[in-house]
């Protein structure tokens, strides 16, 4: 089966729309992603990058085209959400923990709809604790967990990984060392990782 990583990180607005659509994409296109959740901020904030601070018409047209692909898609997010996330670190670091034991994805998914869909910022109480019992976990045992050295050390080096391979932003897919950015590349990925180049 045909795999591409899916680098995504909790707090990119863009990966609602990949986040709530992939399962499906992966079954009907018979494609292997592998969720590989980082730390978009440090990042942009690495690489002088950050797109929406004190842009308003720039976060006004995001706002917009998201709301755009969400209907093409049959998404009903309730916009603007809360952005941006001051919980991003513990988000990403409660995904990286349920990527290890089996649960991420389910996570991923409850704590976007939460976010996007009933104004709960990610990261964040009740957010967390509530996308947590959705997803059958004991949210005292995870973030205990999420918090302990081992977690914030693997997240800090999934977005080592992410920076080396010349990951930028979130969402982005990647066929090998050919990276794909924004849920608008998800076809063009897909397309490439099925030519095999």
């Amino acid at each position: 089966m045909t795999t591409i990583d899916f680098w995504y990180s909790v707090g990119s607005t863009y990966s609602y729309l990949t986040v709530m659509r992939l399962p499906q994409v992966a079954q009907t296109d018979g494609i292997d992603f592998t969720w590989r959740p980082f730390n978009v901020r440090h990042v942009m904030t690495a690489q002088n990058n950050i797109p929406f601070k004190d842009k308003p018409i720039k976060t006004a047209y995001m706002w917009r085209d998201i709301a755009r692909r969400a209907e093409q898609y049959g998404l009903r997010p309730v916009l603007p959400a809360p952005y941006p996330l001051s919980g991003l670190v513990t988000a990403n670091e409660v995904a990286v923990l349920g990527m290890q034991e089996g649960w991420g994805i389910d996570y991923t998914r409850a704590t976007y709809r939460r976010w996007f869909e009933l104004g709960e910022p990610a990261g964040e109480e009740p957010n967390l604790s509530e996308s947590l019992r959705e997803v059958g976990q004991d949210p005292e045992r995870v973030l205990e967990r999420a918090g302990s050295e081992e977690i914030v050390h693997a997240l800090s080096s999934a977005t080592a990984d992410a920076m080396t391979l010349g990951v930028f932003g979130s969402p982005t897919f990647a066929v090998g060392h050919e990276m794909f950015w924004g849920d608008d590349h998800l076809d063009d990925a897909i397309a490439w990782a099925r030519r095999g180049s």
